[in-house]
């Protein structure tokens, strides 16, 4: 079928009811099956395994990857397989769909081991036993699903944010069940191509496993300049460039990110990652500002700029129209007087739901923070009207690039308890895991409900599939993390565990715990100039409804960044963008592949890459 959507000037023209009504008449499947027992089933097995591709990119660079795309393909392909030999039937787009939520939730649950959790266990010095770790994960992705519904009208239903992620996912899942399946097996081999170049690449990138089977010569160098550094030390202002995380990645998982992201959000980031790193950085080490020649020291000085100006443009996006959030919840309201009024009040998780589940637990999340890691009752209170704001922070920038912005967001939340708590490390970076992991898991159910929205899919079924997924990823991911570094926190930032986003986090809470005195005045003007300058921008995106050719989320994403991880994400996006203009045959293998599989193939090269870069990872800890 071919996907129904209104067209720019409706979204902007139509109400919030002609728009609910004009998707119930047009897009929504009444009886189609969706949360059945083999989408449930199916969903929380391809969820555990995939939920190894975050932990995997989580430890390396610090970010939270989706996983739509790769277990809607393999779902359908598996499904198809079983028909063929009479063994079942072929699962249904919805269902695939449903699928996809649970495996998607798996995934993004694994945040807290990247920051937070480890960076806590530094701190203290002890480790956190399994079992809470899982629990206390689990309850915080809970929260963000009873967060994310209040939300879902006016990001989905009315403003209609791309969610490039889940968008990729609604037009594969379309595609997919829209032929005969010959189109649909093409798909599953360009993501199987993808994922096995990526592993492949990232095979050779391991020097100790390719020395210990005997093929130390077709080693790829970690890093492509490695090879000049050979023969000269590029800097700037007397830093070398690699000391500045001025680099190129060999490894091509982070291109695969780039494939699914706008031009103007990747070169936006290129733009910001350009500033920071090539002029700003290296001026402030020369002249003593910034105390370090790492990534660390850096990001001490130029997150503030950054997550200043994400905070801003979102708050002001948010704001600029407070009449639908308000209208939402109005609503309710009417839908006693009439239900013609509101055609989705069958549909809908319904609101009091939310505001029922949020008080009940937000209080075990405070009880979970007290008795385990001595987080005051107060403070831990505080932390969840936090949430609130933070989630609509999270759910524009996921919205617009696919990315949710949690650690940075996290570090708001440390700048306040830095003043509320001076001195108490732990509950600084404790209650800044509250306020990420909520947000981060708000923004990923709203993803996940995009291509139901789009496919006219139910989003109770999808709220239940959350649930779900939340569970099987950390029965899955929760016992490989704490196999990887085998309760010896001292492996935590190693070369094997790199883990920048607890570094960060760590960092951060430490040099906060004298409040906000201790930020360096360059820094504090940073955060100011980055507050305004997130406010200019997004004033001027609304204006030119969109045309304003610079993403003030880009930009501020990349002074969180690696100058390495910004370049290859914009490289990725770019690669595309070429191959689309070189490409002009539409019935070539090239363009079917790299073009009309675009979000597929950077799947496959996503997935591939992490879950081989992770199995080496476990590999070299066990040689």
């Amino acid at each position: 079928m071919s996907i129904k959507q209104l067209s720019d000037d409706q979204v902007k023209s139509m109400t919030l009811l002609e728009k609910d009504k004009w998707w119930y008449e047009n897009v929504y499947q009444h009886n189609a099956p969706q949360l059945t027992i083999r989408s449930a089933i199916t969903g929380m097995l391809l969820g555990g395994i995939l939920s190894l591709t975050n932990l995997y990119v989580g430890i390396k660079t610090g970010w939270t990857l989706g996983v739509g795309v790769t277990s809607v393909i393999l779902s359908f392909a598996i499904f198809k397989f079983l028909a063929k030999f009479k063994i079942g039937n072929e699962m249904g787009v919805l269902e695939n769909n449903a699928m996809q939520s649970i495996a998607t939730s798996a995934g993004y649950m694994t945040a807290p081991m990247m920051a937070s959790l480890p960076a806590y266990m530094m701190v203290t010095n002890k480790v956190i036993p399994m079992w809470q770790t899982y629990w206390w994960i689990v309850v915080l992705s809970l929260l963000g699903v009873l967060f994310a519904f209040p939300l879902k009208r006016r990001f989905i239903n009315d403003e209609q944010l791309p969610f490039p992620e889940g968008y990729a996912s609604g037009v594969v899942l379309d595609s997919l069940h829209s032929d005969t399946g010959k189109e649909g097996m093409f798909k599953a081999k360009v993501l199987m191509g993808g994922a096995g170049v990526a592993a492949l690449i990232e095979f050779m990138r391991n020097e100790p496993i390719m020395t210990k089977i005997k093929a130390h010569f077709l080693v790829l160098p970690e890093y492509w300049d490695d090879l000049i550094y050979k023969f000269a030390t590029p800097a700037i202002f007397g830093t070398p460039l690699k000391d500045l995380t001025i680099r190129l990645d060999s490894s091509i998982v982070l291109m695969g990110t780039g494939g699914l992201m706008s031009m103007k959000t990747a070169m936006s980031m290129l733009l910001g990652a350009v500033l920071n790193y090539f002029i700003l950085a290296p001026y402030l080490i020369k002249i003593g500002i910034i105390s370090g020649a790492n990534f660390k020291a850096i990001t001490m000085w130029s997150l503030w700029f950054g997550v200043a100006m994400m905070t801003t443009a979102s708050l002001y996006s948010f704001f600029a129209r407070p009449e639908i959030i308000l209208s939402a919840f109005k609503r309710k309201t009417k839908e006693v007087k009439s239900k013609d009024i509101d055609p989705l009040d069958k549909i809908e998780l319904p609101l009091w739901i939310s505001f029922i589940g949020i008080p009940i637990v937000g209080a075990i999340t405070v009880w979970m923070g007290h008795a385990w890691f001595g987080v005051e009752w107060w403070l831990g209170l505080i932390a969840i009207p936090l949430v609130f704001v933070f989630t609509l922070i999270a759910v524009n920038s996921t919205g617009l690039t696919a990315i949710t912005p949690g650690s940075a967001l996290g570090k708001l939340t440390q700048v306040t308890y830095s003043m509320l708590a001076p001195g108490q490390v732990a509950t600084n970076l404790m209650t800044a895991g509250i306020t990420s992991e909520v947000s981060l898991n708000s923004s990923n159910l709203l993803m996940d409900i995009k291509p139901g929205y789009m496919l006219g899919g139910k989003p109770r079924h999808q709220a239940i599939g959350h649930v779900l997924g939340i569970f099987a990823g950390g029965l899955v991911a929760v016992p490989v993390f704490y196999m990887l570094f085998n309760n010896d926190i001292s492996l935590f930032t190693s070369e094997k565990l790199p883990l920048p986003s607890a570094t960060v986090w760590k960092a951060v809470a430490e040099v906060l715990t004298v409040g906000l005195a201790a930020l360096h005045p360059t820094a504090q003007l940073a955060a100011l100039l980055g507050g305004i300058l997130g406010i200019v921008m997004a004033y001027m995106d609304q204006k030119t409804k969109g045309k304003f050719p610079i993403s003030a989320v880009g930009v501020g994403l990349a002074f969180v960044l690696r100058f390495t991880d910004s370049l290859m994400m914009a490289l990725g996006a770019l690669f595309f963008f070429v191959i689309g203009r070189l490409a002009k045959d539409k019935n070539s293998v090239t363009r079917r592949a790299f073009i009309d599989n675009q979000e597929t193939m950077a799947a496959g090269v996503i997935a591939g890459g992490s879950i081989i870069g992770l199995i080496l990872l476990i590999l070299e800890t066990s040689l």
